[in-house]
């Protein structure tokens, strides 16, 4: 049995892929214990989880805006401090790290104290800590395909983002049941990630009585702060009622998945690995704000591999077109989740889980260092 630091939080995207890989390690009789930060999108998704020991780290993102990069560094410096007094005392075996703000103190750590590091960066355009902090880990796990010119080549494994094992598709009856919809109607599901998205909340809102027209339901994810949860009814072209529901969180994505005909989204990694998980066809809208463009780049390899389709924000007003035309199209929708299947043939957890083991296995003694009977 070996000991594990999993520093994962900030954002979903860290978080969610860190909580399998505990999962998994924990499965084969691992201790873990999983760093995150002191946000609140953190603190709703880890209530579900309380078989593991996580541990809030001070830190906050980096800017250049001169207040913001001091309070970055002040936060940062504390959080290196905490980071190194739980290394010293926990003793891990290794350490893994989902990029991220929260990464730097516990990789600098590990590092000082001589503790294999490891990074995984599920986006296409690796972020600024798995940049700057690649050339000093053993390990660097990246997409496929994705190259990072600070990592030596012999320390980078590529594989995909590990997906908690409750995300799985289900019965779509069961799933409409679980979130209040009806199964014999179309269901579009609409979210932009775990902090929610203001335009595609907006979108949806404005065309919310044309959806209902064409018989379509829909359930939108607004996001924490972005409203309270209600429920609507309004009347099809046939005359009758169609409910359309709005949360700010969803904790049961399997069902949210697995309801949905289609989903319109942002297209974070964590969004797109539980899409192919559950072989939901998507239409993606990237984040035109995020660092380095990399949505946008994380949507076009999800269009190239026949999972969905990318509108630009800047182009919200042919959005319901393109749902309507698609959500309809069964021979379209068939082709997309086929497409998603054949995405997830691999399976990125046991990949790591074997890598893993192995990095942090003790090396061999040379025949110099085996002791020798008198």
């Amino acid at each position: 049995m070996s000991t594990w630091i999993i520093s994962c939080g900030g954002t979903g995207g860290h978080l969610a892929p860190g909580i399998a890989l505990a999962e998994g390690l924990t499965d084969r009789g691992h201790r873990v214990t999983l760093l995150i930060s002191r946000k609140k999108v953190d603190a709703r998704l880890v209530e579900k989880y309380p078989q593991f020991e996580f541990l809030r780290v001070p830190g906050t993102g980096f800017s250049w805006h001169p207040v913001k990069l001091a309070r970055c560094l002040v936060s940062q410096a504390r959080g290196f401090l905490f980071c190194l007094r739980l290394v010293r005392r926990l003793r891990p075996d290794g350490i893994v790290a989902f990029g991220g703000f929260t990464s730097a103190g516990v990789a600098l750590a590990g590092r000082l104290r001589k503790v294999p590091v490891a990074l995984h960066e599920s986006n296409r355009v690796p972020g600024l800590a798995v940049r700057a902090l690649g050339g000093m880990t053993q390990r660097v796990y990246l997409p496929t395909g994705v190259r990072l010119a600070s990592a030596r080549a012999r320390n980078i494994r590529h594989v995909g983002m590990p997906v908690r094992r409750e995300i799985s598709a289900m019965p779509r009856a069961e799933a409409c049941q679980r979130l209040g919809l009806a199964p014999t109607r179309s269901v579009l599901v609409v979210f932009g990630g775990s902090q929610g998205s203001g335009p595609l909340n907006g979108w949806v809102q404005a065309r919310l009585g044309e959806l209902a027209a064409e018989g379509i339901q829909v359930y939108v994810v607004t996001g924490p702060g972005k409203g309270e949860a209600r429920s609507v009814e309004l009347p099809a072209a046939t005359g009758e009622t169609v409910k359309s529901i709005f949360v700010p969180f969803c904790d049961d994505v399997a069902a949210l998945m697995s309801a949905a005909d289609l989903v319109v989204s942002r297209a974070g990694a964590g969004t797109i690995a539980e899409l192919i998980r559950c072989a939901t066809p998507a239409i993606l809208v990237p984040y035109p704000h995020a660092a380095d463009d990399h949505q946008r780049a994380n949507a076009a390899f999800f269009e190239r591999q026949g999972g969905g389709f990318v509108v630009e924000q800047t182009a919200l007003d042919r959005l319901q077109s393109e749902v309507i035309d698609t959500i309809f199209n069964d021979w379209l929708l068939r082709r997309f989740r086929a497409n998603l299947q054949r995405m997830d043939r691999a399976n990125p957890l046991r990949l790591m889980l074997a890598d893993l083991e192995d990095l942090a296995a003790p090396a061999p003694t040379t025949p110099s260092e085996r002791t020798v009977p008198a």
